[in-house]
């Protein structure tokens, strides 16, 4: 502070307060004022944009309509033992879990998972499901999480081939 301003000083948090201007303003020797401010965090967002979440919802149908199978995708934290609770998801999913496909995503633990219904098993086989692994994962490093799940989308409906 510069001789003679009016300044406040808050005895419990000790902070000052220059009254002309607030606290974390202080008026530096040539006159230019220095201003400090909390940062705030930005609340997080959705992780896909509009146009991605349609590729996806297109990648699904399309699958779907397909094979005759039902895909699903989640994205988010698998636990501890991310197979037990991918299979409680696809388990979830009810009767229809049969013919059911479900890829199981967690780019934060880096931990990803295929499961498949005891019918859908019998047409996408544990070979297609890890290649569609690795192909997820891939893409994944590249920073592409729609490109991945897209892609492991079309090969698993390639390889259950279409529907009886």
């Amino acid at each position: 502070m510069a001789a003679g301003e009016l300044v406040r000083q808050d005895p419990n948090t000790h902070l000052v307060e220059d009254v002309e201007h607030g606290y974390g303003v202080v008026v530096t020797g040539s006159g230019r004022l220095s201003v400090a401010r909390a940062k705030e965090p930005v609340p997080p967002g959705l992780p896909f944009t509009p146009v991605q979440l349609t590729r996806l919802d297109e990648a699904l149908t399309l699958s779907a309509r397909a094979t005759g199978l039902g895909f699903s995708v989640y994205l988010g934290d698998l636990g501890a033992d991310s197979r037990a609770y991918a299979e409680e998801l696809h388990t979830s999913i009810g009767a229809a879990s049969t013919d059911s496909v479900l890829i199981a995503a967690s780019p934060g633990q880096r931990k990803v998972e295929i499961v498949t219904g005891e019918e859908a098993s019998r047409r996408v086989s544990d070979r297609g499901c890890n290649l569609a692994v690795m192909s997820m994962v891939a893409s994944f490093k590249e920073g592409d999480l729609i490109g991945g799940l897209v892609s492991a989308l079309r090969m698993l409906s390639d390889q259950a081939g279409r529907k009886h």
